[in-house]
């Protein structure tokens, strides 16, 4: 934890932040801690520097290669990370970037490595720029096994144009509970209903914020609820529903919405949400895969914990936080949550099964056992119901969005969505 000294600096805290992800693989938004910075700049700043550190660490990494004939400690590796980012990608002013890594370095506790510090990141300032052009960004930046599945299910063409969009900070997207805030926002209408601003800034200063006029959701993740059709009347289950767009979009449409979540703090941070928004639901914290409904539901949306390796737009500490090991042990949980949500399900019903994930093993794989038990039958997205781009849907007629998808306009989460219904 960043002493207090520390927690006032954003390249400090910064600095823990990169440590946690990196060295106890902590996710960036529990490990970036911004309350001992008062001022919003500052608080931006220090997220967007450790952003950055993460999103461009294999370029990072090789050029300080370059410049270090042994690797230094971890914390002085990190100051060295955060000062690279600065020089090569955030066009900090290199004397600011030098004077206070060094300073950063001693207030560590590690004054003997404040010489090498100054004289790595001062090579860097003049020599940097030039290593840099020569990278391939696309390759560097991603570790090894996520590039080999990328390019083994999707193509290297297509992995490549994946990793791209994941070095850019993405925009914002909301998703209205009317229509009317498109104007006062200044902001693109997606063929999700989104709504897309360029630059988010504070959201809870946004227009449409207390009147409960929206809430924060990518334009990928707005899919599959909607994919769901949810009508008036209908008892629909939200299985691992925290942080809850999607349950706001059923309750929207007017469903009797159980949002059942076995995080206790996550599911209060929903119903907080659903209160701003003026709209109900009954929450469960429970684990999905134990629970016992009072009564079977007529609908299911279960958006089961995955990697979130389709997130790296958002969450770029996830390619350096999450291991092929990771994927063996979700798809397995993956598999309880789908075998209890089909026990909820009333014959006939409609269960959609989908993750933020980009490896095919946390989604076609999932469903592909379903279908040959013969206990469901798929239900194939149609290119009108995403707006037309039949490039959304894979060849079995699933929903299967990339990063790169709409890149020309900001991209989108990658996300997997398969409909089901069950026929016994």
């Amino acid at each position: 934890m960043v002493s207090n000294d520390l927690a006032s600096d954003a390249r400090a805290v910064a600095h823990e932040a990169i440590s946690q992800i990196l060295r106890r693989r902590i996710a960036l938004d529990d490990a970036l801690s911004l309350d001992g910075i008062e001022e919003a700049r500052d608080r931006a700043f220090a997220r967007l520097l450790t952003a950055t550190t993460l999103r461009r660490k294999g370029q990072i990494d090789q050029v300080l290669g370059k410049f270090l004939e042994k690797t230094p400690p971890p914390a002085i590796e990190d100051v060295l990370r955060l000062a690279a980012a600065q020089l090569l990608f955030l066009e900090t002013p290199p004397h600011a970037v030098v004077d206070r890594s060094v300073d950063l370095a001693k207030k560590l506790g590690l004054p003997a490595f404040a010489p090498l510090v100054n004289a790595v990141l001062r090579r860097m300032s003049t020599e940097g720029a030039a290593i840099v052009a020569a990278q391939d960004e696309s390759r560097l930046n991603v570790p090894d096994w996520l590039w080999q599945q990328w390019s083994a299910a999707y193509g290297e063409k297509t992995a490549q144009a994946i990793a791209l969009a994941h070095l850019a900070e993405p925009p914002l997207d909301l998703t209205p509970l009317y229509d009317e805030w498109a104007e006062p926002l200044a902001a693109e209408t997606l063929f999700t209903g989104s709504l897309r601003l360029e630059k988010g800034g504070a959201v809870e200063k946004l227009p449409g914020y207390e009147e409960g006029g929206w809430w924060v959701q990518d334009a990928a993740a707005a899919l599959p609820a909607r994919l769901l059709k949810p009508k008036a009347g209908e008892h629909i289950a939200d299985l691992c529903a925290a942080p809850g767009g999607k349950t706001a979009q059923l309750a929207a449409a007017g469903a009797v919405v159980t949002a059942l979540d076995r995080s206790a703090r996550r599911l209060a941070r929903l119903s907080e949400n659903l209160a701003r928004l003026k709209l109900d639901a009954a929450t469960v914290v429970a684990d999905a895969s134990a629970w016992q409904p009072p009564y079977l539901f007529d609908k299911i949306l279960l958006d089961a914990p995955c990697s979130a390796t389709g997130t790296l737009r958002r969450h770029p500490d996830v390619a350096w936080s999450k291991q092929p090991d990771d994927i063996v042990k979700l798809a397995a949980t993956q598999d309880r949550l789908l075998a209890a949500a089909g026990a909820m399900l009333k014959p006939g019903g409609m269960l959609l099964f989908c993750t933020c994930s980009l490896q095919p093993e946390e989604g076609a794989a999932r469903i592909e056992p379903l279908l040959k038990g013969a206990k469901y039958r798929r239900l194939p997205v149609r290119p009108e119901e995403v707006g037309g781009l039949g490039q959304l849907i894979s060849p079995q007629g699933d929903l299967r969005t990339l990063p790169c998808h709409l890149a020309e306009i900001g991209g989108m989460d990658g996300f997997f969505a398969a409909r089901l219904q069950k026929i016994e």
